[in-house]
C-alpha cells in the first residue's frame, strides 16, 4: 500500500493566464501520475484553490482531473485551507464532498468530537481545517483529543498551519504553534500551509511532513524551488518527494547601479539574449541605484516585447531605486497578497476589528480583485462581482 500527500495547490492563483494555466495543469500532471504509481489514495491537506469562491471555469476543470482518481477507485481525502476556508464556514471542498469527488475529513459527532473517515485499506484519516491568519489556533485550544489518541490503527492526521519548532528564519512572523498541540499516536501527519519540503519523527507524533506547493506561487518560490511536487509514501513511511516540473525556469539578477533609464533597459535586454529562454519561464530581479530618474522610467514594456519567446516573464524591482526617490525597502514582498496581509495586520488596532474578521475583509479584496474575462460585457462583469460580493455579504 502507498498514499499520496499533496498540499497547497492554490488552483487559480496566478494573475497571469499562462501561470494560472500552468498550475491547473501541473495538478492534472501530478493525478496522473498518482494512478501511474497505483496510490491507493490521495491526501489534500489544504488550499486546493487559492480562494472560496473560484472561477466557474476552474471548478469545472479540477472536477474533471479528480474525475480521473474516482474513475482508477483512488479516493481522495482533503481539508480546507486558509485559502478556500471563508469567514462564514463554507468551502468548496464541501462542495466536491457531495458530489463524490472526495471526502472532507474535517467532521464532528454530536459531542463535538472530530471523526474519523476510514479509508478501504482500514487506514483512519482525520484533520483539521486551516484558517487566515492562524485563526484555527482556537480551534485546536478546543479540540478534544482524548477519542482521537486512543483510537488504534494506522491513523493519518491532516493539519493546514504552521509549526513553531520546524518553521524556517524568513518565516519567523508567521503565525505558528507547537506540534505538541497536535494529537498524539498517529502514525502520519499531513501538513500544509508552509510552502517547503520538510520531514521529521517525533516520539508519541510519528511523521510529520510537508510537501511543499503542488506549483510555486510567488516570483520568490518559482525562484527557489523552481518547481512544485508531493510525497508518494509506502506502507512502512518512505518518502519520495515527486517533483513536477512542465517548464524550465530561468532566474536572472541583473543589477543596473549608476546608469540611467535608458542604460538599464539596454542592459537589461542584452542580458537576457545571453540566455535561452524559449518556452520558459524568465524571471528577473533587477536590482541597483539609477544614477538619474525614476525606475518607472526604465521601458520595460520594450523589454517585455523583446522576451515574446519565453512562456512567462515576471519580474521584481523591490531593490531597484533612484537616486532622487531612494527609499529604505526593509520589506522584501514577493506578491500583492503579502502587502495586503501586512497592511490588514498594521492597521488592525486602528480598525477596531475582531480578528475573525480579517478574513472576512480579505475575501471581499479577493472579490474586487477579480478580472474581467475575455469577451465579458461590462454590464455581466458588473453583475458577476456584485454577485460574489452579496454571497459573502450573505444579502
Amino acid at each position: 500500500m502507498k498514499f499520496a500527500h499533496f498540499s497547497d495547490c492554490h488552483i487559480g492563483g496566478w494573475r497571469e493566464p499562462e501561470l494560472r494555466k500552468l498550475g491547473i495543469e501541473t495538478f492534472r500532471k501530478a493525478i496522473d501520475l498518482c494512478i501511474k504509481e497505483h496510490a491507493g489514495f490521495v491526501l489534500i491537506s489544504g488550499d486546493l484553490f487559492d480562494t472560496a469562491l473560484p472561477q466557474t471555469e476552474l471548478i469545472k476543470e479540477t472536477a474533471d482531473i479528480l474525475k480521473k482518481l474516482q474513475e482508477h477507485d483512488i479516493s481522495v481525502y482533503a481539508i480546507p485551507g486558509s485559502h478556500d476556508f471563508s469567514p462564514s464556514g463554507k468551502t468548496m471542498i464541501d462542495v466536491f464532498d457531495k458530489a463524490g469527488l472526495l471526502h472532507n475529513v474535517v467532521k464532528f459527532n454530536e459531542n463535538n468530537e472530530l471523526e474519523f473517515t476510514e479509508d478501504k485499506t482500514g487506514i483512519k484519516i482525520t484533520g483539521l481545517y486551516g484558517k487566515k491568519l492562524g485563526l484555527e489556533k482556537f480551534d485546536y485550544e478546543r479540540l478534544k483529543k482524548d477519542n482521537l489518541e486512543k483510537e488504534k490503527g494506522f491513523k493519518i492526521f491532516m493539519f493546514h498551519t504552521a509549526l513553531e519548532e520546524f518553521k524556517p528564519a524568513d518565516m519567523e512572523k508567521m503565525e505558528a504553534y507547537s506540534y505538541k498541540d497536535l494529537p498524539k499516536n498517529f502514525s502520519y501527519y499531513a501538513g500544509g500551509h508552509v510552502h517547503y519540503i520538510y520531514d521529521t519523527k517525533k516520539e508519541d507524533y510519528g511523521l510529520i511532513t510537508f510537501p511543499g506547493p503542488t506549483f510555486p506561487n510567488n516570483f520568490k518560490e518559482l525562484e527557489e524551488l523552481g518547481c512544485g511536487g508531493f510525497y508518494i509514501v509506502d506502507d512502512k513511511l518512505n518518502l519520495n518527494h515527486i517533483k513536477i516540473k512542465l517548464k524550465e525556469v530561468i532566474s536572472l539578477k541583473i543589477n543596473v547601479d549608476n546608469m540611467d533609464s535608458d542604460e538599464a533597459g539596454d542592459f537589461i535586454i542584452n542580458n537576457i539574449k545571453k540566455n535561452d529562454i524559449k518556452d520558459k519561464i524568465l524571471l528577473l530581479r533587477i536590482s541597483g541605484v539609477l544614477k538619474s530618474g525614476k525606475p518607472t522610467d526604465i521601458d520595460f514594456k520594450k523589454i517585455i516585447n523583446s522576451v515574446k519567446e519565453a512562456y512567462a516573464v515576471l519580474k521584481n524591482t523591490n531593490k531597484l531605486t533612484g537616486k532622487e526617490t531612494e527609499i529604505n525597502d526593509e520589506n522584501n514582498y514577493s506578491s500583492i497578497k503579502d502587502i495586503e496581509d501586512e497592511v490588514i495586520k498594521n492597521n488592525l488596532p486602528g480598525l477596531n476589528i475582531e480578528k475573525n474578521e480579517v478574513e472576512f475583509i480579505k475575501e471581499i479584496i479577493a472579490i474586487f480583485d477579480k478580472e474581467k474575462k475575455e469577451g465579458e460585457k461590462n454590464t455581466d462583469f458588473e453583475n458577476r462581482i456584485i454577485k460574489d460580493a452579496e454571497k459573502i455579504l450573505e444579502l
